[in-house]
C-alpha cells in the first residue's frame, strides 16, 4: 500500500493512495466499521506492521462507496511520520561521498540523531535561519520501523521495516563542522523534509536497488542507486537493535550519496527561494521550498 498524512481542520489524517484517490480511512473506518483498523495517525504507525492487513482489507471494502475517495491535487499532505519516537541517521553511507568530502569511509555505521522539530511534509517551506550561512542537501532513503526490534539478525531485519519514504537531510555545514558533533547543524527547525508518500515493504522488494535523484531548481545534483550504500539497510537496522531498541514509528535516514554542495569546488550555499526535490524509486517526489527565517 501507499499511505499518506493530509491536513484537515481536525489535525492529520490518514488516507491510503488507491487508483480512485485517496482513501479517508477515518470515514470509511465510520460508514463501515473497522474495530481492528486504528485510523488516527499515531494509533496507525504505533501499530505498525500489524495494522496494514486490516487497513488493506478496508480499503478494498471502501472500493464501492466512490465519496469515500478524496482528490490528491486538492489535499495538503503531511509528513507521513509526523511524530518519530526516534530519528537515527547515518552518516558516509556511500562511499563516493566519503571521497568528495575528504572523509575516510567508516568501517562501522556513523549514526547520529536528529530531533522531531526537523520533520517537515512534502510543501512545506523551510525556513533557514540567519544563524548560519553553509546550508546544504542531502538525499537520502528513509526506513520506517514497524514492529519492536531488539538485537535482530540482518537476515530478519526487513521483517521489522514498516516501509520506506523520501527525504532530504538538510544541513548548516558550518554549524555541524563547528564541533566533533554533528548534531547541531543537523537538527534545525524542519530540516528534515519526509514524503510524502510511505510505501509499505510488500511494494518495494529491494531496498537496495532504487534510484536516488535530487534537483536543485531543476538542475540535477545527486544521482545514484541505493546499491552503493556501504552498509544496507538490513544491517543498518540490525546494528542499531544491538544497542537501543527500535519502536514502530522510529525512522532511520540511510545515508546521501555524491553531489552535496559541500564536496563540490566551488560551493554556492541554498539560500532562500531555492527548491529542492527528492526522487526515490517508486516513493514519489518530494520538493520543498527554502524560505527566510524573519
Amino acid at each position: 500500500m501507499i499511505l499518506v498524512t493530509y491536513r484537515t481542520s481536525g489535525g492529520l489524517a490518514l488516507g491510503v493512495r488507491t487508483a480512485r484517490g485517496i482513501l479517508d480511512v477515518g470515514a470509511a473506518c465510520q460508514r463501515l466499521g473497522c474495530e481492528e483498523v486504528p485510523h488516527g495517525v499515531d494509533q496507525f504507525l504505533a501499530a505498525g506492521l500489524d495494522a496494514l492487513e486490516p487497513l488493506a482489507r478496508l480499503a478494498d471494502r471502501a472500493r464501492e462507496h466512490a465519496d469515500l475517495f478524496l482528490v490528491e491535487s486538492t489535499l495538503v499532505l503531511g509528513p507521513p511520520v509526523p511524530r518519530p519516537g526516534k530519528i537515527i541517521c547515518v552518516g558516509l553511507n556511500y562511499r563516493a561521498h566519503s571521497a568528495e568530502i575528504n572523509m575516510a569511509a567508516p568501517a562501522h555505521p556513523v549514526l547520529f540523531s536528529k530531533f522531531g522539530n526537523a520533520i517537515a511534509g512534502p510543501g512545506e517551506p523551510v525556513r533557514l535561519p540567519a544563524v548560519a550561512e553553509q546550508y546544504d542537501y542531502e538525499a537520502e532513503l528513509v526506513v520506517v520501523i514497524g514492529r519492536r526490534a531488539r538485537r535482530v539478525a540482518a537476515g530478519e531485519a526487513l521483517d521489522y521495516v514498516l516501509g520506506y519514504c523520501n527525504g532530504n537531510d538538510l544541513s548548516a555545514r558550518d554549524l555541524q563542522m563547528r564541533t566533533s558533533q554533528w548534531l547541531l547543524g543537523k537538527t534545525l527547525d524542519g530540516f528534515l523534509p519526509i514524503g510524502p508518500y510511505l510505501v509499505t515493504r510488500d511494494e518495494v522488494p529491494d531496498p537496495q536497488n532504487l534510484g536516488i535523484r535530487l534537483w536543485l531548481n531543476g538542475e540535477l545534483r545527486q544521482s545514484s542507486n541505493t546499491r552503493s550504500m556501504i552498509f544496507p539497510v538490513a544491517e543498518l537496522v540490525a546494528y542499531a537493535s544491538q544497542y537501543l531498541t527500535l519502536e514502530p514509528g522510529d525512522i532511520i535516514a540511510t545515508g546521501t550519496p555524491e553531489g552535496v554542495i559541500m564536496g563540490l569546488p566551488e560551493k554556492v550555499w541554498l539560500k532562500p527561494g531555492d527548491r529542492v526535490t527528492v526522487a526515490i524509486d517508486g516513493l514519489g517526489r518530494l520538493e520543498n521550498e527554502l524560505v527566510a527565517d524573519e
